[in-house]
């Protein structure tokens, strides 16, 4: 009897030291990201987020295996490869590479895609809505003609886009024909500069020096991935630049309207938490970003030699930085 009480006191003792958390079981998820940069970054941040507003810990009843493929769309698979051997419970999987090479591999386990243009096009999910399959998630396909038509209200005197981006990224060409149709559909003249890796982005940018009044920047992770590069050329050559997510204004970017990528991941972490309490992914909706904002930076235009129509920015604008760099408006 004394022995019994003897471990029944030392199991008491240890629980109260290390808490419950010692004997739940930890969930492993599997998170891919095809490169770093503040916009995926956030995605994953929200993920984590909804994750812990649920009940999923990291640290305490989650693990997290975080991989970024670095750009090089062939680590993408064999990232996918290590979460199908190590039997995760669940993948995020941020951007299309990432997305498609792991519903290439992984046949039951759960996938949960974020920051994916358009994933029926690309062969990730059969529809959207209720997939049927063991794949749910979030578009982030951005507004791209409204952002054409906002943009070019706010610079009127461009009459040539350039825009630079990888063609060997199916998640961009989609963008790229709608801001072609578009802008020409303004009478307007659209130039376009191909990168196939980051280092060459400065390159492109210079090549677009003089023959456009103004470029636009889409969702092409290895341009967003090199941002400041173009940032560069633009200030230097008084080129207004335009970028579709928000976290690029902060980085040089005169102005973008977007999406909030904390919430595209917020959303993809609240149907992951779903699945991971006992719901079939199947019949967990696939869905589209929400709630797109403008932010412009006055500072930015300055830089680049760009006048902007004030009464239209401040009317439009969710948050604005004066030419000092201050936050003015918004939060």
């Amino acid at each position: 009897m004394k022995r019994v009480l003897v471990f029944l006191t030392f199991f008491l003792v240890v629980g109260l030291i290390f808490g419950p958390g010692l004997y739940a079981k930890m969930i492993r998820i599997g998170e891919a990201q095809i490169v770093a940069h503040p916009a995926l970054d956030n995605d994953s941040k929200g993920f984590k987020a909804a994750l812990a507003e649920e009940g999923f810990v990291e640290g305490e009843n989650v693990t997290i295996d975080r991989q970024n493929a670095q750009g090089d769309q062939a680590n993408c698979s064999i990232i996918a490869r290590k979460f199908e051997d190590d039997k995760v419970a669940l993948v995020h999987a941020i951007s299309t590479p990432n997305a498609q090479a792991q519903v290439k591999v992984s046949k039951t386990i759960p996938i949960i895609f974020s920051s994916v243009t358009d994933p029926v096009k690309t062969g990730i999910v059969p529809k959207m809505g209720k997939t049927g399959i063991h794949v749910t998630g979030v578009s982030d396909r951005w507004p791209i003609s409204l952002q054409c038509k906002m943009y070019q209200d706010l610079v009127p005197h461009a009459k040539t886009w350039g825009t630079i981006y990888n063609p060997g990224d199916v998640n961009v060409t989609f963008h790229i024909k709608e801001m072609k149709e578009t802008i020409e559909g303004m009478g307007l003249k659209l130039i376009e500069a191909h990168v196939s890796t980051s280092s060459e982005v400065m390159q492109a940018a210079q090549s677009l020096a003089g023959r456009v009044d103004a470029i636009h920047i889409t969702s092409d992770n290895t341009c967003v991935s090199a941002f400041e590069s173009i940032v560069k050329i633009c200030n230097a050559n008084d080129i207004a630049l335009f970028a579709g997510d928000r976290d690029s204004t902060p980085r040089g970017a005169v102005a973008a309207y977007g999406p909030d990528y904390f919430l595209v991941g917020y959303t993809a972490g609240k149907q992951a938490a779903r699945i991971l309490k006992g719901e079939d992914p199947g019949e967990i909706p696939a869905g589209l970003a929400a709630e797109y904002s403008l932010w412009v930076s006055l500072k930015n235009a300055k830089e680049q030699g760009v006048k902007l129509p004030l009464t239209l920015v401040k009317k439009a604008a969710d948050k604005l930085w004066d030419e000092e760099g201050n936050v003015i408006k918004g939060k």
